[in-house]
């Protein structure tokens, strides 16, 4: 099976130029965009591991700083002896 040679659309030389004026600011605009990007994704994984270092931290004071663990652990400390 052979398929017969597929028709060429005929482009026309003014769609061509019109596309590529149309997608030329993109093409500038492209380094600048993608360092604001990178940026702008540096800085919120910064601020993520920061609001998340502070949540672990305030977890652990918690964790070392609760009343009712120190009772127990003073009762059951009162209790051995």
């Amino acid at each position: 099976f052979v398929a017969p040679p597929a028709a060429r659309p005929e482009v026309d030389a003014r769609v061509a130029v019109a596309t590529v004026a149309g997608l030329a600011p993109l093409a500038l605009e492209q380094p600048a965009s993608a360092y604001d990007s990178v940026v702008a994704m540096l800085q919120s994984w910064l601020v993520g591991g920061t609001v998340l270092t502070v949540i672990f931290a305030a977890a652990i004071i918690a964790a070392a700083a609760n009343p009712l663990t120190k009772r127990r652990q003073e009762v059951q400390n009162m209790m051995k002896k």
